[in-house]
């Protein structure tokens, strides 16, 4: 991810967090579409009043080390986000959530950059996941439209 759009990203998920009422510890979903993302919003977070953590859940645990399968300063009893950087099936998100959960977490929700609106939401949604998104699919090719519109 550019500088320009971490810039961009860090303090628009942690609005949308504050937006929605969603009081958050910590940040992070499976690697590695999640990491810029959840990096970004600690990162502009740092110097509000309420600074959120980040961290990364593995695919799988590590097989040497300490093995394991969420890494960063996450700690068991936070109030966790899980991100996402698009939302299609759910599928990622939702392993992400249960890992977290497994870990001794609460999940708060699911905050997406984009809903691809193929789906993911409402199984996010059948799981009791909450999702937020800071764009859908549709208002993207909405804009791009727009944007090829002005510039005829």
């Amino acid at each position: 991810m550019s500088p320009e759009g971490l810039a961009l990203i860090g303090p628009a998920g942690l609005a949308a967090l504050n937006n929605a009422g969603w009081r958050a510890d910590s940040v992070g979903g499976l690697t590695l579409g999640a990491d810029p993302i959840a990096y970004a919003m600690a990162y502009a977070s740092a110097k509000t009043a309420r600074p959120v953590r980040a961290f990364t859940v593995r695919k799988e645990a590590k097989t040497h080390g300490a093995g394991k399968l969420i890494e960063g300063p996450f700690q068991p009893g936070d109030r966790v986000v899980v991100i996402e950087d698009t939302v299609t099936t759910g599928s990622s998100a939702r392993t992400a959530a249960a890992a977290v959960r497994a870990a001794g977490a609460e999940v708060i929700g699911v905050l997406a950059l984009v809903d691809r609106e193929e789906g993911g939401r409402e199984a996010l949604a059948a799981d009791g996941l909450d999702v937020l998104a800071l764009a859908t699919a549709t208002e993207i090719v909405a804009a791009m439209d727009s944007a090829g519109a002005s510039a005829q």
